[in-house]
């Protein structure tokens, strides 16, 4: 009886073994089928790649030119995330200050929800209402406007604000199409003008431009300068303000903000480039006085990616610029170290899922539990997506397939990409 049981229970065992590696065979297998359709019109004459692993082992089960570099889009914005977790306190800094007497004498560190929008934050201005004096300080040469590689042309388009070192209002002129067309900052209201203009913005001067038939919110960046800082602050405190060509070495406080992770979801959920370059600028101010995503991004590279086979070309937060070039082993690697390091509901959280919150919300399939949670790149000829999936097993796989160079719609690839993970959801 006894040799009975342990017969049944070696059949058993041997059938679970079976079973488990038809399922991880047939998963693989439709991986292979994916990448094989890659190299067939009309995919064959761009560029793709995909890697496939186990979230828990790092077990590797799908590697199709993996080490190669594909220009990225917003799938930096996960080193940017990396960045912002290995670099950032629990509550963002967002203001540096001394005491001189009566005066108290503030500088920026690239906090950008001060009066945003969608954050509107008050955490500055209820800081400086208190105060008696105020003189400030934003004189920092190596933040240029914009980042290397961006396209000139989109400097009057939402998704392009200028970056500098103390952000008012998101760096850019909102207006509300409601009766009284609303106007934030109300500093612009005598420089907007109702008329219809192929741009909407000067581009050397902040003149706007705008149809009186606008139904929808608006968004204009405009350009930036300590001037005009100290400008909207008076107008906002309703008091002056000095400006200063040099700051105190002596020591510094530092005024905290809001939750950095609300800025990063909301970075991630949204796509957006205003705020991943401002977080490396952040970043940076925990370096040195000299705020800098250069010196961010080498930080990173330097002290916590140095084992990447393949080291990125990583030049800016949000991924406007071609320069970048960045392999999916290496986007995976970082997918990796973000799942082992951080508590994954906190993680998942701060991703996109295919709900109607984030950028991937076209993908609705609302009959089956969220399961992608992943970051989408996107631009001219190019489209990427990298994260976690939740297989109907219960395990998690990270992936990244990146895609460039190819003439087709933009929709046959997601359509692609789309099938692939939903078969390893459905057989993993």
């Amino acid at each position: 009886m006894q040799k009975d049981y342990k017969i049944q229970f070696n059949t058993l065992k041997i059938s679970s073994i079976l079973l488990y590696f038809l399922v991880v065979s047939c998963a693989t297998s439709r991986l292979s089928k994916f990448s094989d359709k890659f190299e067939k019109p009309p995919y064959d004459t761009s560029f793709h790649g995909l890697v496939v692993m186990e979230a828990s082992s790092g077990k590797v089960l799908h590697n199709t030119n993996g080490d190669k570099y594909f220009i990225p889009a917003s799938n930096v914005k996960i080193f940017t995330l990396f960045a912002s977790k290995k670099m950032l306190p629990q509550k963002a800094p967002a203001l540096e200050y001394v005491f001189d007497k009566d005066t108290v004498l503030i500088k920026g560190t690239g906090y950008p929800a001060t009066l945003h929008p969608y954050f509107k934050d008050s955490t500055v201005i209820s800081f400086l209402k208190k105060q008696k004096n105020i003189t400030f300080y934003e004189k920092n040469d190596e933040v240029k406007r914009f980042g290397p590689g961006w396209a000139w042309e989109d400097y009057d388009t939402y998704f392009s604000p200028e970056i500098n070192t103390f952000p008012l209002y998101g760096n850019v002129l909102t207006i509300y199409p409601d009766i009284n067309s609303e106007v934030f900052p109300n500093v612009f209201l005598d420089s907007i003008h109702f008329q219809k203009k192929s741009v909407r913005r000067d581009e050397r001067t902040n003149q706007f431009y705008v149809k009186r038939s606008q139904i929808d919110t608006l968004t204009i960046p405009f350009i930036t300068s300590p001037s005009l800082s100290q400008k909207m602050l008076e107008s906002t405190l309703n008091k002056k303000i000095s400006l200063s060509e040099k700051f105190p070495d002596v020591n510094k406080q530092t005024l905290l903000g809001l939750e950095t992770d609300s800025i990063v979801k909301r970075m991630m959920y949204r796509s957006d480039n205003f705020l991943a370059e401002q977080l490396l600028l952040m970043a940076s101010s925990k370096l040195s006085d000299t705020l800098s995503a250069t010196k961010a991004i080498a930080h990173i590279l330097e002290n916590e990616l140095m084992d990447l086979e393949n080291p990125p070309r990583w030049v800016d937060g949000s991924g406007l610029s071609r320069y970048n070039l960045i392999a999916p082993e290496s986007i995976t690697y970082v997918l990796k170290r973000l799942y082992d390091e951080v508590p994954h509901e906190e993680l998942f959280s701060l991703f996109p899922s295919w709900d109607r919150n984030g950028t991937i919300e076209v993908w609705n399939n609302y009959k089956e539990p969220r399961y992608i949670f992943a970051k989408s790149g996107a631009m001219g000829n190019t489209y990427n997506l990298s994260g976690y999936l939740k297989t109907k097993s219960g395990k998690t796989l990270i992936f990244s397939c990146m895609n460039n160079h190819f003439r087709i719609p933009t929709q046959a690839v997601r359509d692609e990409i789309e099938f692939m993970l939903k078969s390893l959801w459905a057989k993993y």
